[in-house]
């Protein structure tokens, strides 16, 4: 068999290329030829034409929409997630490779309908919660980059400047360069203007998502009214699915073919904007922002143990997957939070990040100081399970899960839940969406910070060596009954 794959993930940093990995391995072990695209971070080179003609089957891992889909048109295509392919790749190779080649047709077809339904239509696997899992992710994908730009540099010009460098005056009007808090204004007044784009790329990228690019201007223009009426993050997410669904409908109508060939250029982005844009200043903003009002209200009246146990759910949350879905949902919930700008939305932020540290360096620590309760496998997973956990990628914990998830998972979930309700005691604030310990000179009360990390990883590495102890005595004790035991004649 011949196989073309395309993997993505939200981040498109760790789950993108160990599920491609994954598939190439387990490609190799059947005896298939794969070629695989990384829709990664780091940006992918595309999939030869030549690969994509003469495979049998297209597999697509992605947690986020497949950028180019219509290349596969005509070919089987079998979708799943990122976390299946780095769990079992050879699952979706078997099923890739058990589609009739006379589904090739019924394939083709399912694509032409692609444009009118959905991103995913015709796809073998997904369901009404996946998509629309896909489409919020391929928005939250879009967005980090942003967060990530304009949040580092908003904490650096606190850094350089202190809290109040956000009354310093325009850099238009006065710039002195040889001056340190000239310096940290204009770094902070560049942050906040990509921190601007933040939910006009959300909306823009989920409705992309959704039914490609003509539902951008009107994804981008409804975030933008959700900004401009106070619907914020929340109302963005609103904005966004609407486009694409506003979109998609409007794809289903039949019309003359002298009128087909504008269609996407000009008149479905024109009708998509003016009733995106209608909807979202006159109808929906306001209910919208009164709830994105009530919620940031919320986070901000939170303290002491309601503050506590909000830090242990989200913590839980983000060890409970490793980087799956649940991990991305706490994850989204503190980013979004960046868009209000309040002290409670920072130390939810700093929680969050302190909890996804712990699964790598808690697992590379107790694999180097219990190293006979490892396999040489997860030993020598340690190594880039360091570096992994000091850079907030929690996904370095995932080799250790997926050989022993009953005694390693909720002995992750533990320790971060405990770094999160800590780091939310403290107070700890952070505006860096991610970074891990490499941006800990931008964090709030840093050596608090530091302490609660150290607690959850010491923690999670305790418990995941006590779990593993007990499970090696018991294996022990059965082999020795059976060594002990008589041997019928």
């Amino acid at each position: 068999m011949r196989f073309v794959a395309v993997t993505a993930c939200p981040t498109g940093i760790a789950h993108t290329y160990m599920a491609a990995e994954a598939l190439e391995q387990a490609a190799a072990e059947r005896g298939d030829e794969i070629s695989v695209e990384t829709q990664g971070s780091a940006g992918s080179s595309p999939l030869a034409t030549e690969d994509i003609r003469a495979a049998d089957a297209v597999v697509l891992a992605a947690d986020v929409g497949v950028t180019d889909r219509d290349r596969f048109a005509g070919k089987p295509i079998v979708e799943g997630t990122v976390k299946q392919a780095v769990e079992n790749a050879a699952e979706l190779l078997e099923r890739g490779a058990a589609v009739p080649a006379s589904e090739q047709e019924d394939s083709h077809r399912a694509e032409e309908q692609h444009h009118a339904e959905s991103a995913t239509a015709g796809a073998e696997g997904t369901g009404s919660a996946t998509r629309l899992r896909q489409w919020l992710m391929t928005g939250v994908s879009y967005m980090i980059p942003f967060v990530a730009a304009g949040g580092l540099l908003i904490a650096l010009s606190f850094a350089l400047g202190g809290y109040r460098i956000t009354e310093a005056p325009d850099v238009t009007e006065h710039f002195d360069p040889a001056t340190l808090t000239s310096w940290a204004a204009l770094a902070n007044q560049i942050g906040s203007a990509a921190f601007e784009f933040l939910v006009p790329v959300l909306a823009g990228f989920i409705a992309y998502g959704m039914a490609d690019r003509p539902a951008l201007a009107p994804g981008f223009v409804g975030g933008a009214a959700a900004m401009s009426v106070g619907a914020g993050f929340l109302g963005g997410l609103v904005a966004g699915l609407l486009a694409g669904a506003v979109v998609a409908g409007l794809r289903r109508v039949r019309v003359p073919k002298a009128v087909a060939g504008i269609m996407p250029v000009v008149v479905l982005p024109l009708l998509g904007t003016l009733i995106v844009g209608v909807l979202m200043f006159v109808v929906l903003g306001r209910p919208i922002a009164a709830v994105m009002t009530a919620l940031t209200d919320w986070l901000n009246g939170l303290g002491g143990a309601n503050a506590m146990l909000l830090g242990a759910l989200l913590g839980g949350m983000i060890a409970c997957d490793l980087g799956g879905p649940i991990n991305k949902v706490a994850y989204t919930f503190a980013v979004g939070g960046l868009t209000t700008g309040s002290e409670t939305a920072l130390e939810i932020m700093a929680a969050v990040m302190a909890a996804g540290m712990v699964p790598p360096l808690a697992l590379a620590l107790a694999a180097t100081l219990r190293s006979k309760r490892f396999t040489a496998a997860e030993r020598e997973s340690a190594r880039p399970a360091w570096l992994l956990g000091a850079s907030f990628i929690t996904e370095g914990a995932i080799p250790f899960a997926a050989t022993d998830p009953l005694r390693v998972i909720p002995s992750m979930i533990v320790g971060s839940a405990g770094a999160g309700a800590l780091s939310m005691m403290f107070g700890v604030t952070l505006r860096a969406p991610h970074g891990g310990l490499f941006v800990l000179p931008l964090v709030g009360s840093p050596a608090l910070y530091a302490l609660a990390i150290v607690a959850g990883v010491a923690l999670s590495a305790l418990l995941v060596t006590v779990a593993k102890s007990f499970g090696r005595r018991a294996a022990e004790n059965v082999r020795s009954e059976s060594v002990e035991s008589p041997v019928a004649a």
